[in-house]
């Protein structure tokens, strides 16, 4: 039996990834399907390595730690918001939870939503850290998720982090190219929530391209 071989189509064996992931990652797919198991994996060991500093009362340890952490926060945050945007993709497209949301054990909220409003809110929270640290790869960012947020805005950080994944130096045409992608999936019925950003966001590369 031979071993998986890992594609855009299929990272992981079992898991087919829909058009619309594939439109927005393409061969980046690969990649975050080997993120899932290494962001877990370093998500328990940081929280180890702090916790034996702290029983141990080893500050320099913790403060070692910390600063560690801070110093990868960026990466964590891009990395993690692209796993869960997948996933996201790959669940269809709808609403999200209201912010702030009040949870209620009486009704559910199911799980898509919950997925997607998940993956809106680490995508936001990047945005919110490119802004205080100027750490923005290609600009143009929208603004940070604050209460009351639409879905509309939820959206927009969404894609944003998209072409901060496949990032520069050749940001613009992969810009491009991944827009005139999503906007086909549009096209076909696809990625209906995203396409007034889309939309947008087509608008932005004109102008910037002349």
């Amino acid at each position: 039996m031979s071993a998986h071989r890992a594609s855009p189509d299929e990272p992981w064996p079992g898991w087919s990834t829909s058009r619309a992931a594939q439109a927005a990652y393409g061969k980046h797919l690969v990649r975050i399907g080997e993120l899932i198991p290494v962001l877990l994996y370093s998500n328990v060991m940081d929280r180890r390595h702090l916790a034996a500093a702290h029983t141990a009362r080893n500050q320099d340890l913790i403060d070692f730690q910390v600063s560690s952490q801070a110093m990868e926060c960026r990466d964590d945050l891009l990395e993690t918001a692209a796993v869960l945007d997948a996933l996201a993709l790959c669940h269809g497209h709808g609403s999200y939870l209201p912010r702030p949301y009040q949870e209620d054990s009486l009704n559910p909220v199911p799980r898509d939503v919950e997925l997607r409003t998940d993956a809106s809110d680490v995508a936001g929270e990047l945005v919110r850290h490119d802004h205080q640290h100027g750490t923005s790869t290609t600009g143009n960012m929208p603004s940070a998720l604050e209460d009351g947020c639409t879905d509309a805005e939820r959206d927009a950080v969404r894609v944003r982090q998209t072409f901060e994944v496949l990032g520069s130096p050749a940001a613009f045409a992969a810009e491009a190219t991944v827009c005139a992608m999503l906007l086909q999936t549009g096209d076909r019925g696809d990625n209906l929530a995203l396409d007034s950003p889309l939309r947008e966001w087509a608008e932005d590369l004109r102008r910037r391209a002349v």
